[in-house]
């Protein structure tokens, strides 16, 4: 024979689904992890018996398909309801129960409060199973498209072009209906009737998105996910999108806390950075941030939350022709902290009155106060400093000294700042590039939430298993004790200190 022969098919087999599944199988995993937990602690949408009709599938079940899924980069409903047909490892992993794309689906989209919570309850796991270093925390963003396209996102630009360009068709075809009515032409004037009817709904269509839109008080409206923004991706590049924010542990690079937004990064600092530390329970840690989250009140926030920031500072001042400083930049002036004074390059003091004063954006808001010198106007060198004709002016605003603090950190540390890529970027690599994560079909801010908690909680799952092995890690898991036990415990000892309590007041009254 020249070729391998296979088995014949209607030879008979006896064996059972476990013995198709290896120990150190992944799906052993996600069996052990899902069984031992309480999902109706983590608040899942639980299925109770009714008193007629068909039974309903076990929550548990749902979550094992999704994980099982998310893991192998499955995540639409129909194509889930198929493995469970096809796949034996889902059929291990279910006892071969098959579900119905919809009642997947519905799972996905009713929980995801839940998964969030399930997300921190691993996160909780890990640090117990000494994963998670908890001293430096890598900090950053990226994209995921949103359910909606770019058509169907507008701001008050787009619908004034919109509405303008209506105007104008609208005359124009008003023209020529004049111009046909004399001719006398039915067909062209029926024709031209509907185009008008046409450019009539379409203008009623954009007032009234417009007034959407000044009722909302946002810059920017979407029609298919009310959630989803235009946020800048890369250079000049916009799309409809989220933000999954992503705290990564620089110890086995776990991810330690996430959530999503609909904003860029500017504002989102303290939000990641105080939720990475309540996951973990500790007091301090050490956040490599870049220059994106540079943001003096949400510094300042960190500061108070005593988590040490060395964010990345953004590059001062602009070039000129020739390559050099067009001005001076406010780095180069320096501020006495004991006179309240700043000294510019040429010796001079800049003093201030002590009011504050208030600057307030749709982005950001914040007080600073006003520094000055009547010597400016007699410079020399005015002309490097600035173009006004009152002299310099320097603002510092309230949050001038956490700033000042977390720019010296990063300059003094740039050895270690620059592990963040190393820390971060390859998680987004991961489940972008290699398992094609890179939009959701959700809609909703909070459902899209809860699906990049579970994309995140199969990430850690992944790598993981990936550091100890699945036999290692199912006997990690069952020496943990997790919260709600740990919570059930104290309960159990303090009823049953009450108990004792009680028996011995009635004997004591008893013998009495």
């Amino acid at each position: 024979m020249q070729h391998i022969t296979g088995i014949s098919r209607q030879q008979m087999r006896f064996s059972s689904l476990e013995d198709s599944i290896s120990p150190d199988n992944q799906v052993r995993f996600i069996d052990a992890f899902v069984e031992y937990i309480d999902i109706s602690k983590l608040n899942f949408a639980v299925k109770t018996l009714k008193t007629e009709g068909r039974p309903s599938f076990n929550s548990k079940v749902f979550l094992k398909i999704y994980l099982y899924g998310y893991l192998n980069g499955v995540r639409s409903g129909r194509d889930l309801e198929k493995e469970c047909l096809r796949n034996m490892e889902m059929q291990w992993l279910l006892e071969d129960i098959r579900p119905n794309y919809h009642s997947i689906s519905d799972f996905r989209k009713d929980n995801p409060i839940a998964l969030k919570k399930l997300f921190k309850l691993f996160v909780s796991f890990l640090k117990d199973a000494d994963l998670i270093g908890c001293e430096t925390i890598a900090i950053d963003g990226t994209k995921s498209r949103a359910h909606n396209s770019k058509k169907a996102n507008f701001n008050q630009k787009k619908i004034d072009k919109h509405l303008e360009y209506i105007e104008g068709k609208t005359q124009e075809y008003l023209n020529a209906l004049e111009e046909n009515d004399a001719k006398d032409n039915p067909a062209i004037m029926q024709n031209i009737q509907q185009k008008l009817d046409r450019l009539k709904g379409n203008k009623l269509r954009y007032e009234q998105l417009e007034e959407k839109l000044k009722e909302s008080g946002q810059p920017q409206i979407s029609t298919t996910d009310s959630d989803a923004r235009a946020l800048l991706v890369q250079g000049q590049v916009v799309e409809i999108s989220f933000n999954i924010q992503a705290a990564v542990d620089a110890k086995h690079n776990l991810v330690v806390a996430t959530h999503t937004i609909n904003k860029n990064d500017r504002s989102a600092l303290s939000a990641i950075a105080i939720e990475a530390k309540e996951n973990l329970g500790i007091d301090t840690y050490t956040a490599l941030v870049d220059k994106g989250y540079h943001n003096g009140k949400h510094i300042e926030i960190c500061k108070l939350a005593n988590i040490t920031t060395i964010v990345a500072q953004p590059e001062q001042g602009k070039s000129n022709e020739n390559g050099t400083t067009a001005n001076y930049l406010v780095a180069q002036f320096k501020y006495d902290q004991t006179t309240d004074t700043y000294t510019c390059p040429q010796g001079e003091t800049l003093h201030t009155t002590g009011k504050w004063h208030k600057k307030s954006s749709l982005k950001d808001s914040y007080e600073f106060k006003k520094y000055r010198s009547s010597k400016c106007k007699e410079c020399p060198v005015k002309f490097l400093c600035t173009s006004r004709a009152a002299g310099r002016e320097i603002d510092r605003s309230q949050y001038a000294d956490a700033v000042e603090e977390n720019n010296k950190r990063y300059h003094a540390n740039a050895q270690l700042y620059r592990k963040r890529q190393e820390i971060n970027e390859h998680i987004f690599g991961t489940i972008k590039r290699q398992w094609g994560y890179n939009h959701t079909n959700l809609t909703g801010l909070e459902k899209v939430n809860g699906e990049h908690s579970l994309i995140m909680l199969v990430y850690n799952i992944k790598r993981s298993i990936n550091i100890l092995g699945v036999p290692d890690l199912i006997a990690k898991l069952k020496k943990w004790n997790t919260p709600y036990k740990a919570k059930a415990c104290i309960v159990f000892i303090t009823n049953y200190f009450r108990l004792c309590k009680d028996i011995i007041k009635n004997e004591l009254q008893f013998a009495a």
